[in-house]
This record gives structure tokens, C-alpha cells and sequence, in this order.
């Protein structure tokens, strides 16, 4: 475990946690909303710092990052808990349990996985990457030092304080809605009070200089309101710029909304559609190996720039500064398109059980220790 970096000391030992928009007001001995964060003795801790739930090698599109050193591979990890409830998450196994165990990984041997593997950069993924923040900072900075790059997929639910933090170390991010932003919809299925502070965190992670593309999980007949999705694309196009790619992505049944089924391709299409009326240059549908929309298609001449099938890249129409060989317009691609896409297998699995041991945190010992 590590000292947490963000936080505020309020009376009668209470600990404000500024991992994210909840703020949790935490009392000695206890944990805030995502079980990784516990106030210790009037301290608070990230209990599984270094403890890792999941590692691997991923081709970056897998995030989806399609516009951020596109080609290029990625270590990517992550940890337990989660500062949401989402009743649907394919990844409920690690996010929706509070477990202060996981295999023993430092910072190091993360940068040196990434090197060994030949992985361009670091993606902290999985589970929500800003409840293990003083983690992914210890990795990214020392990751930038040789030379990777890092990425966060995540839900946005900052504070302000956060992205001070993640603006030294951070590169680029995916940043997650679900159910088009829809109040409602975040409310009872994700257990999220309010969507605005993920917009906040959108504005100023631009301002600071983070690359950002957007993801929206279409929900099938709870979360695929269409008046909702129109105000979503036309908030990125005010606020973020029409360049921002956005990825339309297909629910699949899992967890507690197992009885609700994938959601229709025509849905995901009429999303599409919306987004291009209101003028969204880079629109993607995710989930649905061999749709047209998982190609780059130049805004302005119309053809393909970047051809895809699911994760992999098969062509690249490109000239060495991102414009389009056809008719020169500049393609948003932040960093380069990488020739790793025409390697023919990119997933790499890491046996992290060769590597280090599984720790468990005892925090009834280092209470009565302490």
C-alpha cells in the first residue's frame, strides 16, 4: 500500500478523497465508494497499490484509441474496485470487487515489461484507472522517462484535482459514456449522481493538452435514447471540436442486465447517423467485427485512410504526416501511425504468475500495528 496523493484532512479524523467527483468523506478505518481507498489513522491509502488484477499486451485499438499512435502496442493492467456501479460491466469480476490483493508489481517492472515486450506505451484499464492514480503516476512518469507513452480508459469522473495530476504524467485517454449521458439511465445503472462532472473533466483534459477520443456504451431499450445521443455529439462539437473521434459501441448481455439482448446494428447506425448530421468528422461503430463504420474515412474526400477489422489494421492511406494520400487533407492522428499493425498476431498474453507473487493486505494487522 501507498500514501494517497489526493486528498483533503476534514475534523474528527474524516478523511475528503479527491480521486474523483463522489469526494467521499471517509472515517478512520473505513474505505470510500470504490474499496481501494481507505482512511488509516487519519491518512489515506491506496491499499492495492501495486497489486494487479490483470496484465497483457493489447494492440492500442483494442481501447479503442484509433487516432493516438494508431498500430502500436500497449502493456495494459489494472488493479480492483471501481468509483461506478454499472449493473452491465463485462469487467465486474475485478471492478465490482473490493479485494485488497493482487499480484505484486512495482512501477519498475512495469516499465520493463513494456520495454521487454516491445509495447509502445502503458494503458491503465480494466477497472477505473483514477481510483489507483498514485500507481499509474509512479509507472507514468518513469514511463515517459524511456520513452512509452500513457493512456487511460476511463469515466471521466474527476476532480479538478485529479487532472492536475493526470496532466504530468498523462497522454491520452478514452473516455467512456454509457447510455448517451442520459441522467436517468447513469442514475439507476451506474449508480452515478450527476454525468457533469465527466464534461468538466472533458474540457480541461483538452485544455491541458490530453488527447481525447469518446466512447458511448448503446444500451439497448434502457440507454439508446436518440434525443440524448444528439445532445451528447453536439456538446463534443462545441466543446471538444468536431475532430474528436467518437465510438458508438454494441452492448453485449453481462452481469446484471445478462436478460437484455446485444444491441441492434440499425440502433448503433441511427447513432451514426446523428453524430454525422452534427458534424462529428470521426464516427466508429465498436463491438461489430467488419462494419464499414470501424474504417477512417477522410472528412474530406471521402475515402478510407486507415482500414480496420476489429483490432487490426489492414491498410494504411496515409503520408508520413498524417494527411491523406488522396487528397492531402490533415487526418487527427496524435503521435504516428505505427508499421506494427502488419505484424500478423498482436495479442501477446502475459503470465504474470511467473513473474511475481500474489499479496493479499492485511489491514486489520497494520490497524492494530499502527
Amino acid at each position: 500500500m501507498k500514501k494517497a496523493l489526493l486528498y483533503r484532512e476534514l475534523p474528527n479524523g474524516i478523511i475528503e478523497c479527491l480521486a474523483c467527483a463522489r469526494r467521499c468523506k471517509i472515517p478512520k478505518g473505513k474505505y470510500g465508494f470504490c474499496g481501494v481507498r481507505w482512511n488509516l489513522n487519519g491518512e489515506l491509502y491506496l491499499v492495492v497499490y501495486g497489486k494487479l488484477s490483470a496484465i497483457a499486451i493489447d494492440p492500442i485499438e483494442k481501447k479503442p484509441l484509433y487516432h493516438f499512435n494508431p498500430g502500436s502496442m500497449v502493456l495494459s493492467l489494472s488493479t480492483y474496485g471501481c468509483s461506478w456501479a454499472c449493473e452491465f460491466c463485462q469487467n465486474f469480476d475485478i471492478s465490482q470487487r473490493r479485494l485488497l490483493e493482487g499480484f505484486d508489481v512495482s512501477p519498475e517492472m512495469l516499465v520493463e515489461f513494456a520495454e521487454s515486450y516491445g509495447a509502445q506505451g502503458l494503458t491503465y484499464t480494466y477497472n477505473e484507472p483514477s481510483i489507483f492514480v498514485e500507481y499509474a503516476y509512479d509507472a507514468g512518469v518513469l514511463a515517459r522517462k524511456r520513452g512509452l507513452f500513457n493512456t487511460f480508459v476511463t469515466n471521466g469522473y474527476f476532480t479538478d484535482e485529479m487532472i492536475d495530476l493526470l496532466s504530468k504524467f498523462l497522454d491520452a485517454a478514452t473516455v467512456d459514456f454509457k447510455g448517451n449521458a442520459e441522467p436517468k439511465f447513469l442514475r439507476k445503472y451506474c449508480k452515478v449522481p450527476d454525468p457533469e462532472p465527466i464534461f468538466n473533466s472533458l474540457v480541461e483534459m483538452k485544455r491541458k493538452g490530453i488527447f481525447i477520443e469518446v466512447t458511448n456504451l448503446v444500451v439497448p431499450r434502457v440507454g439508446d435514447n436518440l434525443e440524448y445521443a444528439r445532445k451528447l455529439c453536439r456538446w463534443i462539437v462545441d466543446n471538444l471540436g468536431p475532430e474528436t473521434p467518437i465510438h458508438f459501441l454494441r452492448f453485449h448481455p453481462d452481469y446484471n442486465l445478462d436478460y437484455l439482448p446485444w444491441t441492434p446494428i440499425e440502433v448503433l447506425e441511427r447513432h451514426v447517423e446523428i453524430a454525422r448530421k452534427e458534424g462529428l468528422m470521426y464516427v466508429y461503430i465498436g463491438n461489430v467485427p467488419g462494419h464499414p463504420y470501424e474504417h477512417t474515412y477522410c472528412p474530406k474526400c471521402g475515402k478510407i485512410v486507415i482500414k480496420r477489422m476489429g483490432f487490426d489494421i489492414l491498410e494504411v492511406n496515409l503520408k508520413d504526416n498524417n494527411e491523406c494520400k488522396f487528397c492531402g487533407f490533415k487526418i487527427n492522428i496524435g503521435g504516428k501511425v505505427w508499421n506494427l499493425w502488419k505484424v500478423s498476431s498482436r495479442f501477446v498474453y502475459i503470465p504474470i504468475q511467473a513473474f511475481t507473487k500474489y499479496v493479499k493486505v492485511d489491514i486489520e494487522k497494520y490497524l492494530k500495528s499502527s
